[in-house]
């Protein structure tokens, strides 16, 4: 039987991260792939890293844009934060489970081919 349950819960719900967040898991890019592309918004405003995010050519860029308008809009919605104060405060992209293939090599052998996938997070703040 737990004890002491009901405080654990009150400290638990106390101390959790009152800022806006949102994640995006199992996504089928290598994080090495995609922290190159976080790299570039972290610290900025909404609006800039929005814009950056628009014209940068890598295949994390659109997921990453995906992952902050869903930040932005529980800010707004959940939090009822003002978009002009928003900025994003911890952006990082850890690695998920990795998917193991096997591709055919010469002479009847076989390699292992691994396909990652991560987990992408936002947490924005107010200025």
């Amino acid at each position: 039987m737990a004890t002491h349950s009901k405080e654990k819960k009150a400290a638990r719900v106390a101390n959790a991260d009152k800022r806006p967040k949102a994640h995006a898991k199992y996504i089928r890019i290598s994080p090495r792939k995609v922290k190159i592309v976080v790299d570039l918004i972290r610290g900025k405003s909404v609006e800039e890293a929005q814009a950056i995010l628009t014209y940068t050519p890598k295949a994390a860029a659109p997921v990453v844009l995906k992952v902050l308008n869903s930040a932005i809009a529980n800010a707004e919605n959940n939090k009822e934060m003002n978009r002009k104060d928003l900025y994003v405060a911890e952006v990082y992209a850890n690695p998920g489970p990795t998917l193991k293939r096997y591709v055919a090599r010469s002479r009847g052998s076989a390699s292992p081919m691994l396909k990652r996938t991560s987990h992408i997070s936002v947490v924005l703040d107010q200025k």
